[in-house]
């Protein structure tokens, strides 16, 4: 990409396209696309359509989704079916329309089967069952990454995809219910060291702090720094043109690849190192009433690296960065 080249990013305010921002910034370029959401409706196809003809992109990160933890999923399916089909269809669209250089869709790793075989590769997608809890989530998803693969088929468009894996950072969001889980328990953890927290009942009658995580603790789970994802997106946007179209335009080749670390944790051994990263001295409980979803989500992430991308930042150390970012931003997020 040309460094004064014209590049929206959709969804800059949120998690994803905050990340994205810094790191195009961070690398030269100067004339980012970012309108607040008062400013472009992106559910509105007359208002994406007036967008791209008045400002010409030339190139998109479609960044811009509804997201949520099990909570968040469970409870709003028809809002996070209808809102992510309706954007990013919209915004996918009228970028073909508009005759953009590239697009690059944000997907998610939601989009496996339930029970794909563990680490799981692109190749993996549809075959088999999804997860039952977000399944209108990854049907979206499944949705984007299939619309950028037939318009590449149909009108040679160059629109690829990345499905990264649980992401956290700066600038998430830490609501307790409606957030994914390891920002949620960032909050829980750091409320209940300042006295805030749940107070539950202890066998012997006597009251304690506790935290109480959803789910047995035994699922596992991939996470990666949110910095780190937006590198791995920057990195697919600057493939040269002979790259991008042997390894990801070249049908039936997937024109998506997995972002993540390779490496996964139990619920419980996160929970252990947020509770030691935040300094709680409480006690951490488990509500195996609660759904665990899937039980193991790990990509495969072979492909990124034979395109020559990995992941830096460890786990503890991206919990250091992402609470240090929460303690000095906590007024901003209460919810």
């Amino acid at each position: 990409m040309n460094k004064e080249a014209k590049i929206f990013v959709a969804g800059s305010n949120g998690l994803v396209g905050s990340a994205i921002v810094r790191r195009l910034q961070s690398g030269g370029y100067t004339n980012l696309l970012t309108p607040e959401i008062d400013e472009i409706d992106l559910t509105d196809q007359r208002a994406v359509a007036a967008f791209f003809a008045a400002e010409k992109p030339e190139y998109v990160f479609l960044a811009a989704a509804k997201v949520g933890g099990i909570y968040a999923n469970n409870t709003y399916p028809a809002e996070f079916i209808y809102s992510n089909l309706v954007i990013q269809t919209n915004v996918i669209h009228q970028a073909y329309l508009a005759g953009i250089k590239r697009l690059l869709f944000l997907g998610s790793s939601c989009i496996y089967p339930k029970n794909a075989t563990q680490p799981m590769n692109e190749n993996a997608l549809l075959t088999g069952l999804l997860e039952p809890t977000n399944e209108p989530y990854a049907l979206a998803k499944i949705a984007g990454l299939k619309m950028c693969e037939a318009y590449n088929r149909q009108y040679g468009t160059q629109f690829m995809a990345v499905m990264p894996t649980n992401l956290y950072g700066p600038g998430d969001n830490f609501h307790p219910e409606n957030s994914h889980v390891l920002p949620a328990l960032i909050r829980r953890f750091h409320e209940a060291k300042t006295g805030h927290g749940t107070r539950d009942v202890g066998l012997a009658g006597q009251t304690r702090n506790s935290v109480v995580v959803w789910g047995s603790g035994t699922p596992m789970r991939e996470f990666l720094y949110v910095n780190d994802m937006a590198d791995g997106c920057v990195f697919v946007m600057e493939l040269d043109d002979v790259t991008l179209s042997r390894e990801m335009l070249s049908y039936p080749e997937p024109c998506f690849v997995n972002l993540g670390t390779g490496v996964d944790v139990t619920i419980r051994e996160l929970a252990e190192t947020i509770k030691g990263v935040v300094g709680y001295d409480g006690e951490l409980e488990f509500d195996a009433s609660k759904p665990d979803g899937t039980m193991r989500k790990l990509l495969d992430v072979s492909r990124a690296k034979k395109l020559g991308w990995k992941a830096e930042v460890s786990l503890r150390e991206g919990i250091v960065k992402t609470y240090r970012w929460f303690l000095e931003h906590k007024e901003e997020v209460r919810v």
